[in-house]
């Protein structure tokens, strides 16, 4: 009996130890900023929107693989490659919007984080953001590599209460498992312009430059490559194919949590007619009186422990992406005084997403500037991973599959669309 315990907890030993840059790209990606839109879809459009969350689980995929498979063969993060091989005015256009999104999804999910633990601890709101801020920069610039990617995959854990939330509320299944299968349409504008919210949400350019430089990360972390950038990466072809399982993991997780988060809300909010969902406290804050403490409870402690792990992510890619622009030395495996350049782009990113929550800028408003950035930025940057990403010059042989091809090519034109749906609803 100890024998088959021990096996099985060696194998599950085994599964962790393969979880790493996609699934913790695919988790960041329900950050505080998604919760919030995937409640905002449950309460408004109930059920009817559910659909989503199958269909961009397979081109989310795709586009991650691909990221990560460029900074696997490479070495270098998806700016790096950028920069050696394409256009510089493109790579400053890519990095330029990267760096204001995320700088404002920064402030959003510290916001977040601050409200939902104001509800649940009744701590000042300037204190806990002030703490928050604190503790995230400490985390990511004081801890080791190993360490704080050890850190981050025990914050995935926060999400799964989503999923615990939709189980403890009335469902009705049979017409959420059809609005899943069968996709419903409704040429509204509040209905087209929430697709596009949702796209822009869970098919993001940060999730590209992080996992890219994260792949880079953990073949430094295995001695297969001596420093980020420079150098022909020593992999194995295990590594490869660890990489694959580890962003479809990634990506289904991601998308289920969407799924649930949307399921959740709908089945609460959307069913008592509270459609207006602004921020993902005010959905934790809606929950409390429908659905009882306990699952008020579990969706607030999600949103402060996602925010943790997305935080981090979102001022790391853009830290990633300029530092790889100009030329610093760069990476979470060097320590602080050997990558100033590196962790001060990672400070200044978070401190003025700190400062944002003391301007007079709506919380929504917010949101709906980053998702506008994103679908702007996003479908240029797709177009050029799918050149880099079948270049065999650069890849050599480990370029795209036909699939991946034909999803990319959908997905780029899906969000490209999107990108000039957005654009025409500005100037309606």
């Amino acid at each position: 009996m100890k024998k088959r315990e021990n096996k099985k907890q060696s194998k599950f030993k085994k599964f962790l130890n393969k979880i790493g840059p996609g699934f913790i790209t695919g988790a960041s990606d329900d950050d505080p900023s998604g919760i919030a839109t995937y409640s905002q879809t449950g309460a408004q459009f109930g059920y009817s929107q559910l659909w989503t969350s199958l269909f961009s689980f397979p081109f989310m995929a795709t586009i991650q693989e691909m990221c990560g498979r460029i900074g696997l063969v490479t070495g270098k993060g998806l700016a790096g490659v950028i920069k050696k091989h394409y256009s510089q005015k493109i790579l400053f256009f890519c990095v330029f919007l990267l760096i204001i999104a995320n700088t404002i999804n920064i402030g959003a999910d510290l916001g977040a984080m601050a409200s939902a633990g104001q509800l649940v601890f009744g701590i000042d709101f300037i204190y806990l953001l002030l703490g928050i801020t604190a503790l995230t920069l400490i985390l990511e610039i004081f801890i080791s590599y190993k360490t704080y990617a050890k850190i981050l995959k025990y914050l995935m854990i926060s999400l799964l209460s989503y999923i615990l939330v939709a189980f403890m509320v009335n469902q009705d299944w049979t017409t959420a498992l059809l609005s899943t299968i069968i996709p419903h349409f409704s040429f509204t504008k509040e209905y087209l312009l929430n697709i596009v919210a949702i796209l822009g949400t869970t098919i993001s350019p940060y999730l590209f430059f992080w996992q890219a430089s994260e792949e880079v990360e953990e073949e430094v972390s295995k001695k297969e490559l001596r420093t980020m950038g420079n150098g022909i990466p020593k992999f194995k072809f295990q590594d490869l194919k660890d990489l694959r399982l580890d962003t479809l993991l990634g990506m289904f997780f991601s998308n289920l949590v969407m799924f649930f988060i949307i399921l959740a809300t709908a089945s609460t909010l959307g069913a008592y007619g509270i459609t207006n969902i602004q921020t993902a406290d005010q959905a934790a804050q809606a929950l409390h009186p429908l659905a009882g403490n306990f699952t008020y409870f579990l969706f607030a402690i999600g949103i402060i422990g996602v925010g943790l792990l997305a935080v981090p992510v979102l001022a790391g890619s853009a830290s990633y992406a300029l530092s790889e622009t100009f030329g610093f030395k760069e990476g979470l495996y060097r320590k602080f005084s050997k990558a100033h350049g590196f962790y001060g782009i990672i400070i200044l990113a978070t401190i003025i997403g700190l400062v944002i929550n003391f301007i007079s800028i709506p919380p929504f408003k917010m949101l709906y500037y980053t998702a506008i950035i994103n679908g702007l930025c996003a479908p240029p940057l797709m177009i050029i991973i799918l050149f880099i990403s079948n270049n065999k010059k650069i890849m050599g042989n480990y370029t795209n599959r036909r699939l991946s091809n034909l999803l990319g090519i959908i997905i780029t034109g899906i969000m490209s669309l999107s990108a000039l749906a957005l654009i025409i609803s500005l100037l309606l």
